[in-house]
């Protein structure tokens, strides 16, 4: 299936985004637009999905944004790499279950090619490397149109995540791809884009 790709390279606003996002979902659910994948990045944004917990901000100052997407608080910000789908089950096997698996997978094989071995957990939603995440996943399912997406943390500030509970973790078991080996990754969202379509149209 077609899916158009959309690479931002200005940081975008995640409450523009999704805006972005949710016209698309409407669209998609119409048959009036194409699936999407956007990468983008966000500036310093903490999002609370439909689990999060009061008690799960140790930080009373900074601004929470509730979302629909699944999961708890987690944090956005510069360095960190977010992809973004909209997908029509309807066309596709109507099986979240799946579309897990092809996300992580792909994750895992993006990881990989960096010299990071990433791991799925039966417990915990996400990828994780050495017993810390480094990719979070958060979905919604409309009408079998799937949006919201994961995000992967490249090289971006950790201490930040102190001021939360990120996913209902302890804070120090967060980690990114420069934090376990100092490497800089060139072609990202080429990358990125290449394993996920790839992974996603498997589906």
């Amino acid at each position: 299936m077609s899916i158009e790709v959309k690479i931002s390279k200005r940081r975008i606003s995640y409450k523009i985004a999704m805006k972005i996002l949710l016209k698309r979902v409407e669209e998609v659910k119409m048959n009036r637009g194409k699936e999407l994948l956007w990468i983008l990045e966000h500036p310093i944004t903490y999002t609370a999905g439909i689990r999060a917990n009061d008690n799960e901000i140790i930080d009373k100052k900074i601004k929470i944004i509730n979302t629909n997407r699944g999961g708890k608080i987690t944090l956005h910000n510069p360095g960190q790499k977010i992809i973004y789908f909209v997908l029509n089950l309807n066309k596709r096997k109507k099986d979240v279950r799946k579309l897990i698996n092809a996300i992580e997978k792909s994750i895992i094989e993006f990881l990989s090619i960096n010299k990071i071995k990433g791991k799925k957990d039966k417990k915990n939603i996400g990828i994780w490397v050495n017993k810390k995440k480094i990719a979070a996943i958060g979905l919604r399912i409309s009408k079998w149109i799937a949006y919201h997406g994961c995000s992967i943390n490249i090289k971006n500030n950790l201490n930040q995540y102190l001021k939360i509970i990120p996913c209902g973790l302890d804070n120090q078991k967060i980690t990114s791809i420069y934090n376990e080996n100092g490497i800089i990754i060139k072609n990202i969202e080429k990358k990125l884009t290449t394993i996920f379509i790839k992974n996603i149209n498997k589906i």
